[in-house]
């Protein structure tokens, strides 16, 4: 029957658990476990379940309101929902027997019955019956849940039958299962559901487990569920299949045995346990972690309530525990690999020498330690042991190994091992070194071999079985660059020491195939050609350089390089002088005042007087104050015709050390210019013409009436002469002037504070004015030749030579010249001594006067006499020789070759009758000038003879130069110290159209025509070399006409004043050798040669007189006359044609023949001129890099020229002079040249075969490298180090570093140019000669025809059209194109740095990009249409390329490339740069 229910729409059953109860007699020492039963049951939550349920109580626990003086206990009411997903409610009532702590009876109750009578009702009552949680309960009921039975009674649906089929303490299962019977025969008798509960199946005995099932089977549907309280097993499957039998219409339960339901319970309990685990790990990451803390960051998350649910909160405790025990260990794990590791490095610190330890033990090592200086640095002893218990392990700042570790036995080992790795070392050491030795004494171990071939020697060694690999290739690498670079000096030392043949040779920038041939056969048997080999590129590399050393000597290409004489002898005179003299040099220009000043003021219309008056006025007692220091000013205005003595800007009693050139209008600018010009004029032929040099600054002032004339045009045409002068412009406008006034205080501080700074700038650099006492003005010019690379030091040399009471001044201008005051005889004499290297001697040995030369060589070294016999074949026997060998110590040389070289040079010195002596190295020479005192004596006596024939020289090969205006040697002779270096073959590109700074035949007495020069006008224009063809495409250097000597009266007085001299000989006459044109100082002004008039219009029948100084010093004058036979001018045209130059060269050739000339050393001694046969062998020049003709075709070539026309280079200057054009015109070589098919041929040629150069542009791009790699490095390299370079791209490269080079690229594509020593023009012009050896230009042919049609006066239609025509290219042209035009807008744009704005830039590349077919006339005549568009590709590139808008600029001042002599920048405005005037040099 079933309960009646409280709630209709949930079900609630009430359930009795029973079984056997009793006293400890009747159940033995444990119960059967129904309490732990109905516990998980009602409480499944692991943290509520309890193991202990006593029935023992006291007789008050009996009475309390739990238990309530009944035998049963009520555990409440609790809500399940069952297989079919409705919910219920149930009751649990257990039956039991409560035994009275004193008695151990029963407790008295209200019901009498026996135990199984009571437990069968179906009816209980008890009034305020609370619910039973678990022992603790008992007397304490106000600190539990109080839940009291619903009405105070139950009427019971089912009984649950709970047998234990454990092995029970004092109980038997028979007389158990008797009891079971007995109960189950009274509960059936209700007639309620039964099923029979198997109590503590986890502890069951199989047998107990089997006779429970067959009691069961016996009675009719008597269900049996095992099960296991304390696994939480079945449990509630016990409970829901009683619930299913008293709702009958449920259905049939389904009983899951134990082991199976067992496996599941434990399947969940581990999932549960593997999630909770990785709770932990994710929130407990640190061993010091405490539990409360952990779970507080656990306790919201399921995983963790799961877990504590199924196993209880000690269990997921003691899995923290666990996991933080865990994580110390690893702590302490990784702290001990921490500190062994550090052991290692411990070991290695303060043991490493093997010596050391090789025999002591671990412990006495242990004690070794401790008395090591860094021992605390790497150990810290605790006061607690072991380490990894104390709180040292949370140290984390502290990293020091505890030295208790060390007594460990890993300790040991890592000591252990610390001892093999030493011995390891040791042997690798040993057997690295015997590796190496073995290299280096194999002789078949030669620069260049592979490792691949040198391998097969060494396998068998026993150093190979130790190696690694990495450790051969390495050694091998090592010993490989070491034996190259030896290789590569000793190859550079072969050279030097055939020094005579690269001279004799007179090889230029591009040698000949037949010269090459000859240096290969010479050198090819010696054993130091032979070791490169296998490096043949590298050694064709050296040599080219070597050639390009001897073609141009300079300090940039000495072998030497830092190292170079040169330098050091600057180094050496700089700290010697400088710091004493700079002050020295700037009171030069003041009579011995510090601070005294004289100053010109020029200026007409009394500007000049005015500003003297303004600046006294800011005087104080003729002082003026600037910049905190006082100057005293002398001022001379000068304001009329300075040729008249008046108006000189020098006087007896004034010499000036700077200018103030003043105008306010167009007239007196051109007096200003005027001026200049007829002063610079009037210095031409004077040795002081430091006035030409004077610094200057030009100052624009107040203009009071507007005269026509706009300020803006006075500022231009002032600012374009200021560049042309390259001096300071001071504008007063920009300055407030008071009323009538026409300067300023501001203005005059500015012009003077310019006019200091450039005097101090230009006294820094080159002295560009004489001293009180003229410093050039000496007795005996002498040069000192030293060897580069010499072991002794060049100090030791000038130790003496530069003391106080020999050495008076040093030199300006020249900064490897001293000025020595000597006693020469009874008379003292300056000598001006230049200490140079024989590479600069060779510069200056044709062009200068030298009365002497000091040479030294090095005794044991043989290129250093080598270099001696080279210079001194192509000395004039007449000037005195002092050689000078220095050895190695004051005994005689031990070495063979040291005697033998001493032995030589001494008969050197006596077959040219010269000095010689011998110099100990190693210490200081202390009587240098007393050694050299004959030597000295010896060039004061021969001073006449030598001047004389100097004069002859330089006499005869101005008459050369009449008719052979620009001829020039292959090997010209640069000024001293100069580094500048003409075009190479390879650029094909004519120079931009620059004019030097203050051109000496410039000079025009037409104001009209200078007015148009400032104004830009296109019908005047200065001498340019825009007309040049060039030879070899370098650019011919100027000469000036110099003075016909009239021999015989010259040789006269030569024989009257050198009476020991030989007869006259037979004259053999010398090529003209024609020198670059410096300046007065000795340097450059430009890198291009100034254009100068060099024609001498003819005088008809007289004579031309000229007057050479002879002796400055004692102000001698000889007259020289050169008659010019009528014969040579009898047609009387006077214009200059070939045949009469030819007629008049031989007529002086047969002139000269009869006259005695002095012979070279190279005759005089058989020594020199060894390779002398040589320099007839081969034809001066280079192989023709345009497609060149053989050697016979060049001779028929330059037989069909008139005789005497050896020089291709003409040029035609504008003017109104109609004589001097036909003269030019007549000297142009005819040229005929064989068309050329198209595709054009590229402008240079490679030597050798390349798979990159010369290639179609297709096969070397790609979608994703659309640029090739080679154009891509040259720009970056020249983007990062060369945008500031001046000249870029004009000034080009070595000729030999441009094809090594592109010969190390096409062998390595990876090449890092940073990482090579190649220079900036190097780079580009590398670049360049890529573009042009390309089968098809850059810009391709029928574009160009397109780009040339665009004619259109409208600039913005004229770009757009341009654009639409780039838009045509070629993807791979287009790309290329405009990667270049990028960049080349890039260095217009740093224009003020390298000089080359986009009009040069576009000059020098247009003939590289587009390479027009220069045979038919339209390609001639758009010569400047070509330049111009690459022009606008440069300036406009962000429109072109970028879509960016058209930008507008203009030059500072139009002018024309003609008559343009200063450089402008480009800047933002409304006009296009002016177009030059002609079109460029072809190439």
């Amino acid at each position: 029957m079933m309960a009646k229910k409280q709630d209709v729409r949930i079900p609630t059953y009430n359930i009795s658990v029973v079984g056997l109860s009793g006293t400890e007699k009747e159940k033995g020492q444990c119960g059967v476990g129904k309490s732990c039963f109905c516990n998980r049951f009602v409480r499944p939550k692991a943290d509520e379940f309890h193991l202990d349920h006593t029935s023992v109580l006291s007789t008050s626990d009996f009475g309390g309101r739990v238990v309530n003086n009944d035998h049963f206990l009520y555990w409440g009411e609790v809500g399940r929902t069952v297989e079919e997903g409705a919910e219920c409610r149930i009751h649990v009532v257990e039956q039991t027997e409560f035994i009275d702590d004193q008695t151990f009876q029963p407790h008295r109750s209200t019901a009498l019955q026996p135990y199984i009578k009571r437990a069968a009702a179906t009816k209980l009552a008890s009034a305020e019956k609370l619910m039973y949680i678990c022992t603790d309960q008992l007397g304490l009921e106000q600190d539990f849940e109080q839940k009291q039975m619903p009405e105070g009674k139950l009427l019971i649906d089912g009984f649950l039958l709970c047998v234990d089929v454990s092995r029970g303490m004092n109980r038997n299962f028979e007389e158990q299962l008797k009891f079971i019977t007995n109960l189950y025969n009274q509960i059936i008798k209700t007639k309620k559901p039964i099923v029979v509960v198997l109590t503590k199946c986890d502890e069951g005995v199989e047998r107990y487990i089997r006779e429970a099932h067959s009691f069961a089977m016996t009675k009719k549907n008597l269900q049996v569920v095992e099960t296991s309280a304390r696994s939480n097993v079945n449990v509630e499957l016990a409970f829901n299949t009683l619930v299913q039998l008293i709702d009958k219409s449920r259905a049939k339960p389904k009983i899951t045995p134990y082991y199976e339901a067992l496996k599941q319970q434990s399947q969940l309990i581990a999932h549960a346990k593997d999630k909770y685990e990785f709770i932990i790990n994710h929130c407990v990451t640190h061993h010091n972690e405490s539990w409360m803390n952990a779970t507080r960051k656990m306790q919201m998350k399921p995983e963790f309530q799961e877990y504590v649910y199924l196993e209880g909160t000690p269990k997921a405790k003691k899995l923290f525990l666990q996991h933080v025990l865990m994580l110390k260990d690893r702590h302490i794990d990784h702290l001990k690999n921490k500190y062994l590791n550090k052991l290692v490095l411990a070991l290695d610190v303060l043991f490493p020498d093997l010596n050391e330890i090789e025999n002591l033990n671990w412990p006495t090592a242990q004690q070794r330690l401790k008395t090591k200086q860094d021992f605390s640095g790497w150990f810290v002893v605790l006061s607690e042991m072991p380490w990894d218990k104390t709180d040292h392990i949370d140290k984390m700042d502290d990293d020091r190994i505890p030295f208790d570790l060390l007594a460990w036995k890993y300790a040991e080992d890592q000591f252990i091992k610390h001892l093999e790795k030493l011995k390891n070392e040791r042997k690798r050491a040993e057997m690295r070194r015997a590796f190496k030795d073995n290299l280096a004494s194999s002789p078949f171990i030669t620069p260049g071999k592979p490792w691949e071939e040198a391998r097969s020697f060494v396998m068998n060694e026993e150093f190979y079985q130790w190696l690694q690999e990495h450790e051969y290739q390495d050694i091998y690498s090592r010993h490989q660059r070491e034996i190259i670079d030896k290789a590569k000096d000793q190859f550079q030392e072969l050279l030097l020491e055939y020094s005579e043949l690269f001279y004799e040779l007179e090889l230029d920038a591009k040698p000949s195939k037949e010269k090459m041939g000859l240096i290969q056969d010479v050198l090819g048997e010696e054993q130091r050609f032979k070791a490169l080999q296998r490096l043949q590129a590298e050694r064709d590399a050296l040599v080219l350089k070597h050639i390009h050393f001897v073609f141009h000597p300079t300090k940039e290409t000495c072998p030497n390089s830092q190292n170079c004489v040169d330098n050091k002898v600057e180094q050496l005179l700089a700290t010697r002088f400088y710091r004493s003299s700079d002050r020295s040099h700037v009171n030069s220009h003041s009579d011995s005042s510090a601070d005294k000043l004289n100053l010109v003021l020029l200026g007409k219309d009394g500007l000049a007087h005015e500003l003297a008056n303004e600046i006294r006025v800011l005087c104080t007692d003729d002082k003026y104050v600037l910049e905190g220091k006082m100057y005293e000013l002398s001022l001379r205005p000068i304001e009329g015709n300075v040729k008249h003595r008046v108006n000189s800007f020098q006087t007896p009693t004034f010499q000036p050390h700077g200018c103030l050139c003043l105008y306010n209008s167009k007239e007196s600018l051109y007096y200003i210019m005027e001026s200049l010009e007829k002063l610079k004029e009037s210095t031409l032929d004077r040795r002081d013409n430091h006035l030409a040099q004077l610094p200057l600054t030009l100052v624009l002032a107040n203009k009071r009436e507007s005269g026509g004339e706009t300020l803006q045009t006075l500022r231009n045409h002032g600012q374009q002469l200021a560049n042309k002068l390259q001096c300071l412009f001071v504008d007063v406008t920009s300055h407030s002037v008071g009323s009538g006034r026409n300067f300023s205080e501001l203005q005059i501080n500015q012009a003077l504070k310019g006019l200091l700074d450039t005097m101090k700038r230009n006294l820094n650099l080159v002295s560009s004015s004489p001293s009180i006492k003229d410093l050039t003005d000496a007795d005996l010019r002498i040069v000192m030749c030293l060897m580069c690379g010499d072991l002794f030091g060049v100090d030791e040399v000038l130790l003496s030579i530069i003391q106080p009471h020999f050495c008076s001044s040093l030199q300006p201008g020249n900064s490897n010249s001293v000025m020595l005051e000597l006693a020469i005889g009874a008379v003292r004499k300056r000598v001006e001594l230049s200490v140079l290297s024989y590479h600069s001697s060779f510069n200056i040995r044709k062009n200068q006067l030298v009365h002497g030369y000091i040479i030294f060589y090095l005794a044991r070294r043989k290129s250093s006499l080598a270099m001696l016999r080279a210079f001194l074949s192509d000395v004039q026997d007449i000037i005195p020789i002092q050689l000078a060998a220095v050895t190695e110590g004051a005994e005689v040389p031990e070495s063979n070759v040291s005697r033998d070289q001493l032995e030589e040079g001494q008969e050197i010195a006596q077959e040219i009758c010269g000095k010689f002596t011998v110099i100990p190295s190693g210490q200081p020479f202390p009587h240098n000038v007393e050694i050299f005192a004959p030597f000295f004596r010896d060039a004061a006596e021969k001073k006449t003879i030598v001047e004389a024939s100097h004069m002859y020289d330089n006499a005869a090969e101005a008459c050369s130069n009449t008719e052979e205006v620009f001829n020039f040697s292959p090997r010209p002779g640069s000024p001293l110290n100069n580094s500048n270096c003409f075009d190479y073959d390879e650029d094909t590109e004519g120079p931009p159209p620059y004019v030097a700074l203050r051109d000496e035949t410039s000079g025009t007495k037409d104001q009209s025509k200078l007015l148009m020069d400032l104004e830009g006008n296109d019908n005047y224009s200065l001498y340019t070399l825009g007309s040049f063809e060039r030879l070899n495409n370098k650019v011919p250097p100027p000469v000036k006409p110099k003075p016909m000597v009239h021999f015989d009266k010259l040789m006269k007085k030569m024989d009257s004043s050198e009476g020991k001299e030989p007869g006259s000989k037979e004259m053999q006459r010398k090529p003209s050798t024609v020198s670059w044109a410096p300046s007065e100082d000795g340097s450059y002004t430009s890198d291009y040669a100034e254009p100068v008039d060099t024609l001498v219009r003819p005088r008809g029948d007289e004579e031309n007189i000229y007057s050479v100084p002879h002796d400055s010093t004692q102000g001698k004058i000889i007259t020289i006359r050169n008659s010019i036979s009528a014969k040579s001018q009898s047609n009387g045209s006077g214009n200059g044609s070939d045949s009469e130059m030819d007629i008049s060269s031989l007529e002086r050739q047969r002139k000269l023949s009869s006259v005695s000339k002095p012979l070279l050393y190279r005759d005089r001694s058989k020594k020199l001129g060894k390779f002398a046969s040589y320099r007839t062998s081969f034809s001066v020049g280079s192989d023709d890099e345009l497609g060149s003709l053989s050697s016979q075709k060049k001779a028929e070539a330059d037989s069909s020229l008139p005789k005497g026309d050896t020089t291709p280079n003409t040029f035609e200057p504008d003017g109104d002079d109609s004589k001097r054009g036909k003269l030019l015109r007549s000297l142009r070589r005819p040229t005929s040249r064989k068309p050329k098919p198209k595709p054009r041929p590229s402008i240079s040629k490679s030597t050798w075969e390349s798979n990159y150069f010369g290639v179609p542009l297709t096969t070397l791009v790609t979608v994703e490298k659309p640029i090739p790699i080679f154009i891509e490095k040259c720009i970056d390299f020249i983007d990062s180090t060369g945008l500031g370079t001046e000249g870029l791209y004009r000034v080009s490269g070595n000729k030999s570093e441009m094809e090594s080079l592109q010969r190390q690229f096409d062998q390595d594509h990876s090449i890092l140019l940073q990482e090579k020593d190649f220079a900036v023009n190097t780079i580009a012009g590398a670049m360049k000669s890529f573009f042009s050896e390309l089968p098809e230009p850059l810009v391709p042919y029928d574009a160009q025809v397109e780009l040339v049609d665009v004619k259109t006066s409208d600039k913005e239609l004229k770009l757009n059209a341009l654009k639409d025509v780039l838009r045509k290219f070629p993807k791979e042209n287009y790309e290329v194109f405009k990667y270049v035009i990028t960049h080349l807008n890039k260095v217009s744009q740093n224009c003020k740095l390298n000089l080359m704005n986009s009009e040069n830039l576009s000059i020098c590349f247009w003939p590289t990009l587009m390479r027009p077919d220069f045979q038919t006339m339209d390609a001639l005549t758009a010569t400047r249409t070509y330049q111009t568009i690459i022009e606008l590709f440069i300036q406009q590139c962000p429109f072109f390329f970028y879509d960016q808008p058209i930008t507008e600029l203009i030059s500072a001042v139009p002018s024309s490339p003609t008559s343009n002599t200063s450089f402008q920048c480009s800047s933002p405005a409304t006009m296009m740069p002016s177009p030059p005037q002609s079109p460029p040099p072809t190439p």
